[in-house]
């Protein structure tokens, strides 16, 4: 009897990230779309030759997204928003482009808000969220891209004299539909956010989005239907929402939608991860499929995990265990894998499949390219090594090879002391703060990074390759700062930021400077569209042997007689974005060792005199447990460290923080909770939903909601943004508001990013005379 192994996705960057190049290129205007399908396809070409190398039985295909795999379905499901005028002109590589960034490269199109981005469960990984509305339907469909890379995968098949069967992952139907925002009619609607249109939360409406769901199924059918015809065996249907805590009517949705698909031709299995299926056992087990896909590495019960679900599982049914961690580098333990594939194959012998516990997207390509230090030799593993690693566990299961009975493990010391609060109430600081910075009414600043440019990126380059002294690098560097400063001037900004022209990312400087993190040098995982980043690797204890900042930020204020903030990347951020031990009291310990770290920054800065201190925590909500019995800790560690990473600061030192891209309805009194002095939030691409969370509960320190969308090239208007000052008055102070971008700038340019501000301090200013009247 064989054992399969497959993978759920794989990452689609490329090992040198060339679907990033190639695409910026395209929007630049640099290449033509041939040229740049062309690099694509190579990229997707290595993909598929990756996994038939490895030897995996079943190859998976459908995932390799030019942008977000939520953002082409919905394209090629026919959503198209009212506000993108002529979308429909645009074939579907063009307008998901035009959908993601506001702006349509081919110049058809007028430039219009994006569609509202968020976080993919508790990942650092973005989706773009498709509008929807109570009247919507799915009969403009264009399949071309899953149709053409069904087709591009047999031939590749073909050429390496390979029969494997094809898997096609989708997004399923119900996961769709609830990760989807709906769209206000006009009467419900309250000002115009500029994006013609009053998003609700992506968890809201449930009986608008559940009333679509017999729409939407015939469209999923159609599309099975055209698969099972080019001679796809299995589909994959992701519903990552069964990890979640869902009430009746989701658990109903899921049998009416597989009952409504159980008849087309391609084999289904239904793929949950990220967390165990809880409540939702027995519905994903009798769902009328061939089969269902677990991750069992994010428990700490996995054999239990494992043993309840065959336990309610059909005896026709395949399970298909995901054992090799998609979320972790480190290498699997085969000897636990094996103990508990060894008992299920027992049971359910070829009905037991073998893969990844989730798509490997969330993984650096490949550790080829590493210099790895001695110590980690043999212990790491990215996506390409996994891909062997889960063929390893299929031939473990059967007991085919013994098991390699080496276990990575962190030995971590917890700090002597608990975590710290810094004294004195928010009123009391803030008037303080205030007299001794007298900033004007609606104080304006940025979030922190301005444009890596190309001149930033060679210099970086050449110190990184030794071709530019160190000395050199920081003249280059303060060359970069110096300009940031003098456009600051210019343009009249209340509260400066250095610019980072010496980071290259918000998690990973830092993680550069501390002890017990590793830095690869080519593991770079996507974020979002374009957007890579290099997770750091979580090696041992947490430590700040010397400053990391303090040199450079004295530098940017000695240019200027304005306030500098000292710019810093908060605990609970920086644990999230690295990879580290997903086991909760590991990171309980992390967490509080990099508070510690971060909070000796915070006294360097503040004696160094240093008055603004930004403490950034935009995954602040990202780390919080699918499961809601496992909130309430989460919360409570995540606002103490960010406490005590703080708690050295003087009353009249302003400590500010960052959030961005997350729904904050469900934790805005945990928000609260970290007694920042100022807050600064995404609101313009989510149509200032995230403004209706201040409504009820309130917040009384200050806040600064992001007046334009930064990911999106164009510039909006000085009128588009004061909308969201006006709405946000009617339920903040004008005393404790801001005014702000809604994220950093290093991905824009200083055409854009000049213009852009231009308008936000000419619309502050107008707004000073509107409200000191």
């Amino acid at each position: 009897m064989t054992v399969q192994a497959h993978i759920l996705g794989y990452p689609r960057i490329g090992d040198k990230r060339q679907t990033k190049f190639a695409l910026e290129k395209y929007w630049q205007g640099k290449t033509d779309k041939n040229e740049t399908l062309t690099k694509l396809n190579e990229v997707f070409t290595t993909n598929i030759t990756d996994q038939i190398k490895a030897g995996l039985d079943i190859i998976t295909t459908g995932d390799f997204a030019h942008y977000d795999l939520v953002l082409t379905q919905a394209v090629a499901f026919g959503v198209q928003p009212p506000r993108f005028v002529g979308a429909e002109k645009l074939d579907t590589f063009d307008r998901q482009f035009y959908f993601a960034r506001g702006r349509d490269s081919t110049k058809v199109c007028e430039d219009t808000p994006a569609l509202q981005m968020t976080k993919w469960f508790d990942t650092n990984y973005h989706y773009l969220v498709p509008e929807l509305d109570k009247n919507q339907t799915f009969d403009n469909t264009d399949f071309s891209q899953i149709i053409h890379q069904v087709k591009t995968a047999q031939q590749i098949l073909a050429q390496n004299n390979a029969n494997n069967p094809l898997k096609v992952v989708l997004v399923g139907p119900v996961s769709f539909l609830y990760l989807s925002s709906i769209i206000k009619d006009k009467e419900q609607q309250p000002e115009s956010c500029g994006c013609g249109s009053s998003h609700v939360d992506v968890t809201g409406d449930d009986e608008v989005k559940l009333a679509l769901l017999d729409k939407l199924l015939p469209t999923y059918s159609k599309l099975l239907a055209e698969l099972g015809d080019l001679g796809v065996e299995w589909v994959q249907l992701d519903e990552p929402i069964l990890s979640l805590d869902l009430d009746g009517k989701w658990q109903q949705a899921f049998e009416r939608a597989y009952n409504g698909l159980q008849r087309i031709p391609p084999k289904i299995i239904v793929a949950s991860y990220f967390d165990t299926l809880g409540n939702n056992c027995r519905v994903a087990c009798e769902l009328p499929v061939s089969g269902i896909h677990i991750d069992i590495t994010r428990t700490n019960t996995p054999k239990q995990y494992v043993t309840q679900v065959i336990d309610h599982l059909p005896s026709h049914k395949i399970l298909s265990v995901g054992v090799v961690d998609g979320r972790s580098v480190w290498t699997t333990d085969q000897a636990s894998a094996q103990q508990i594939l060894a008992e299920a194959y027992q049971k359910l012998g070829e009905r037991l499949w073998v893969g990844s516990g989730s798509s490997l997207l969330h993984l650096p390509v490949d550790l080829a390219y590493e210099n790895i230090p001695s110590e980690l030799t043999g212990k790491l593993a990215f996506a390409k090594q996994k891909l062997s690693e889960v063929v390893i566990c299929a031939k473990l299961a059967k007991g085919e090879i013994n098991a390699d009975t080496r276990a990575v493990a962190l030995n971590l010391s917890a700090l002597t002391d608990n975590a710290k609060t810094r004294t004195g109430e928010f009123t009391k600081r803030y008037a303080k703060q205030q007299e001794r910075f007298n900033l004007p009414l609606f104080p304006t600043t940025t979030i922190g990074s301005f444009p890596q440019t190309a001149e930033i990126r060679r210099a970086r380059a050449d110190w990184n390759k030794g071709n530019l002294s160190d000395d050199d690098y920081k003249t280059a560097m303060q060359a970069e700062i110096q300009k940031c400063v003098e456009e600051q001037e210019k343009l009249g900004i209340d509260v400066f930021v250095h610019g980072e022209a010496e980071r290259t990312d918000m998690v990973e400087y830092f993680a550069q400077y501390m002890n017990g993190f590793w830095v690869s040098a080519n593991g770079w995982v996507q974020s979002y569209g374009t957007r890579c980043v290099r997770p750091p690797i979580v090696v041992g204890n947490i430590s700040r042997p010397n400053a990391m900042t303090v040199e450079w930020i004295n530098y940017a204020q000695s240019l200027t007689k304005k306030p500098m903030k000292g710019m810093l990347t908060g605990p609970v951020t920086i644990l999230n974005w690295s990879f580290a031990p997903s086991d909760t009291e590991t990171r309980d310990i992390l967490r509080l060792q990099i508070a510690d770290a971060i909070n000796e920054e915070v006294r360097d800065l503040q004696e160094s005199g240093i008055g603004i201190i930004q403490i950034d925590e935009p995954a602040f909500r990202e780390g919080l447990p699918l499961k809601a019995a496992n909130h309430k800790h989460y919360w409570e560690q995540a606002v103490a460290s960010f406490k005590h990473s703080c708690s050295i600061a003087n009353e009249d030192t302003q400590i500010h923080t960052h959030m961005c891209y997350s729904s904050f309805h469900d934790c805005l009194e945990h928000i609260a909770g970290m007694d920042a002095d100022v807050i600064t939030i995404e609101t313009s691409r989510s149509g200032l939903q995230l403004l209706d969370a201040f409504k009820g509960e309130g917040y009384n320190n200050a806040i600064g909601p992001g007046v334009y969308d930064i990911h999106s090239p164009r510039t909006p208007p000085a009128d588009n943004m004061q909308v969201v000052i006006d709405e946000a008055v009617k339920y903040i102070p004008e005393a404790r508001l801001w005014v702000n971008p809604d994220c950093g700038l290093k991905t824009r340019n200083w055409e854009e990013t000049i213009s852009a501000l231009q308008n936000m301090v000419a619309m502050t200013k107008a707004l000073r005379e509107k409200y000191a009247k």
